[in-house]
């Protein structure tokens, strides 16, 4: 089989008005990837417990429950040990992807990544090859996750700090204005600024992904999901995506695209036990509401349209400002067969304690 640089272009763009990028990777050309979006319904699995939190601290115990109900039910096994051996072998490298950069109260919270970690520890999964991280390891010390490399043995690595892969990269004609930590940084070659490479702690250091993302708003992605936290996560270069909804909705999709993101991710989890729908990643809990409860799917794109669907009705509920929701994003991750974008289409699971 031929491996290489491969090309990939997104089929009808024109039709969506956005710019036409390309993918590339150093994979095989034959290469497939899950066709979700055809799919007529997605499913989310949504474990509540009212009393998973109080005033905003999370239960440790009852978030492990939790995990383990929407986990054994997604997985249709019988023990928590079983659904996580379903879900990778015990000689993959698992990484663990969370978004620390709010800190610990409406970032990705520590009791939902311990409520993981021990269950794949329990499940046979050796401590080393089980990886937290984030795109700075700055962030991850601030949010508290270095207590749980302390805690498990399990290690907590940035992306950043990794360094970029010169062969896997996204290429689009929008140019960048590179900084120190790009790849490309100081380059003069011509076609510096066009690639956003991949974290090597990605492409060398995981062979799969579970993401957790918190149920947070962010004013041109909608929120912090799935795609958003891992696409901008995992590459450099994010200057020229960063300027409004349009530039976002084009990229996030087809960054996460790249075959050695969304190949490499078998779970999505959101972390749905404060939503906070106003201030994206500043700390502000009087914009926040407890919901009580985790979200479970293989499908990004509809855990993500689910959680941007919320934040609106919190926001309008409450009488917030309005923010718009990016909803052409999702509709493009569609496009790309990421997932199922129109919530219309996603069967949510409720479980209770």
């Amino acid at each position: 089989m031929m491996k290489g640089k491969t090309t990939f272009c997104v089929i009808g763009w024109l039709l969506t008005g956005l710019t036409r990028a390309a993918l590339a990777e150093n994979s095989s050309p034959e290469a497939t990837r899950p066709s979700t979006a055809s799919a007529l319904t997605a499913r989310v699995f949504a474990a509540r417990d009212g009393q998973a939190t109080t005033a905003f601290k999370p239960d440790a115990e009852r978030i492990k429950a939790m995990v383990a109900s929407a986990l054994t039910n997604l997985t249709a096994k019988p023990t928590v040990a079983e659904a996580w051996r379903s879900v990778a072998h015990t000689n993959e490298v698992i990484g663990i992807k969370v978004y620390s950069v709010p800190g610990p109260n409406v970032g990705t919270r520590k009791a939902v990544v311990a409520a993981v970690v021990e269950g794949l520890l329990d499940a046979g999964f050796p401590n080393n090859n089980i990886i937290v991280w984030d795109r700075y390891t700055a962030h991850l010390r601030l949010a508290g996750f270095m207590e749980l490399a302390e805690r498990y043995g399990v290690r907590v690595e940035g992306a950043v700090d990794a360094g970029f892969d010169a062969k896997t990269y996204y290429d689009t004609a929008l140019i960048g204005s590179l900084v120190y930590g790009d790849l490309e940084f100081g380059s003069k070659d011509e076609a510096s600024g066009r690639r956003s490479h991949v974290s090597k702690l990605v492409t060398q250091g995981m062979t799969k992904i579970i993401n957790i993302p918190p149920l947070l708003n962010h004013n041109s992605a909608s929120t912090t999901g799935n795609l958003f936290s891992l696409a901008l996560g995992s590459v450099d270069n994010l200057i020229r995506f960063e300027t409004g909804p349009a530039r976002i909705a084009t990229a996030v999709p087809e960054i996460y695209a790249l075959p050695a993101l969304s190949d490499r991710v078998v779970l999505g989890i959101t972390d749905a036990l404060v939503a906070q729908y106003q201030g994206e990643d500043l700390s502000m809990l009087h914009y926040a509401v407890a919901l009580n409860e985790i979200w479970m799917s293989r499908d990004p794109v509809a855990l993500d349209a689910l959680a941007s669907e919320k934040l609106e009705k919190l926001r309008q509920s409450r009488g917030s400002v309005e923010i718009p929701v990016n909803w052409d994003l999702y509709k493009n991750a569609e496009l790309l067969q990421l997932g199922v974008a129109d919530t219309k289409r996603i069967q949510t699971i409720n479980l209770q304690p």
